[in-house]
């Protein structure tokens, strides 16, 4: 089956499981508006690729780590575009969340997406007792304190903050979590995947920089120049532009080199490959230097 459609369907059944009734309505539209359209799926997919290279020998649960890494994505979106953080209205093209729905529903529908993230693998893990412990560790830790995607957050409030530090929370967190949960959910061993995550992750936080910085907003879907209106840390400010593109491009061939010995290998090589940040004018405004095309979130 085709990744994003085996992405695509568990989460849409996920989805309409936690919005039946009796959810309120208007709670559950924010909730697939969180979710639907989805941006490029790219921790999920790299979760069923690392289950792919691993055997994939149990696969409805690799299928629901991804789904749980997706929702977990999907609600960090839903605060990261809050008036209290970038005041973003828009997100992958259209309204973001708060913008349609107002700020009282944004939280309750991030809130929730978190919960189901946890509620999906304890459903599915509930079948691989042995399992279950590990994912949830996994996703927990690229999630919250001290150094997942709300550390990365919390970072933009302080006001000494090391680049690596940040990008390595605020997006290679949860892309560990995605490759280490695809490791476990096959039955694979974890500790051999251990730092590819954090490569690849700050690789696309790198990327995202340059973007936010020479980036077109009707391109990418959403707004552009806020680390500069935030003063956030970024690539782009502490290493210059042919900085940070020469930067992106050492992490996404270190992540080339950390892809252990296993079954998929080659295979999972070459996807990471054709996925990862490139240079391309497309996104930018030229006669800026070229950023990275974009990933919707």
């Amino acid at each position: 089956m085709d990744p994003r459609r085996r992405i695509e369907r568990p989460l849409r059944s996920c989805l309409d499981h936690a919005v039946a009734p009796p959810c309120p309505p208007r709670l559950a539209q924010a909730m697939r508006h969180a979710v639907f359209p989805g941006g490029a799926r790219l921790r999920p997919e790299l979760c069923l690729a690392v289950a792919a290279a691993c055997g994939d020998g149990h696969p409805a649960l690799a299928e629901s780590a991804a789904v749980a890494i997706e929702l977990m994505h999907c609600a960090s979106l839903v605060y990261d575009d809050l008036p209290c953080f970038d005041d973003a209205a828009i997100r992958r093209g259209h309204p973001s969340v708060h913008a349609a729905f107002g700020e009282e529903l944004a939280i309750l529908a991030g809130n929730a997406l978190i919960v189901l993230s946890f509620d999906t693998l304890a459903r599915a893990g509930a079948a691989h007792t042995s399992l279950l412990p590990g994912l949830l560790r996994v996703v927990a830790r690229g999630t919250g304190a001290p150094a997942g995607i709300c550390a990365g957050q919390a970072w933009e409030s302080d006001s000494r903050t090391e680049l690596a530090i940040y990008h390595r929370a605020k997006t290679g967190a949860l892309f560990e979590s995605a490759i280490l949960a695809g490791a476990i959910a096959s039955g694979g061993d974890p500790l051999q995947w251990t730092g590819l995550g954090y490569r690849l992750g700050e690789a696309y936080q790198v990327a995202d920089d340059l973007r936010d910085a020479y980036g077109r907003p009707e391109l990418l879907g959403k707004p552009v120049g806020q680390d500069t209106v935030n003063a956030r840390p970024s690539a782009v400010h502490e290493l210059g532009t042919a900085g940070a593109i020469a930067r992106m491009r050492t992490l996404c061939e270190e992540s080339q080199d950390r892809v252990p010995a296993c079954p998929g290998r080659d295979e999972l090589r070459a996807t990471s490959a054709a996925g990862r940040p490139s240079c391309s004018p497309s996104s930018t405004r030229p006669p800026r230097p070229s950023a990275p095309p974009p990933d919707p979130g």
